[in-house]
């Protein structure tokens, strides 16, 4: 068993691959719980399966990174 961070953005998809996405409409400014999660379904609808595996495909590389970092954030 190889050591890891405990909690390590590098090595959750939701952290390095869809917030960074989610990220640039931050500026956005919505008027209710409501409206963001409608955005947020909306935003995620939009995408096809092939977004979400890119994102999955690329983990065996970052788990290599966060290797070869001796778990220091890289990203």
């Amino acid at each position: 068993c190889l050591p890891r961070p405990l909690n390590s953005p590098d090595l959750n998809p939701l952290d390095y691959y869809v917030w960074s996405v989610v990220k640039r409409a931050a500026d956005r400014r919505f008027h209710s719980y409501e409206e963001a999660q409608k955005w947020i379904d909306s935003w995620i609808a939009s995408k096809d399966m092939s977004f979400f595996r890119r994102g999955i495909h690329v983990l065996p590389e970052r788990w290599s990174k966060v290797v070869e970092s001796d778990g220091k954030y890289f990203h």
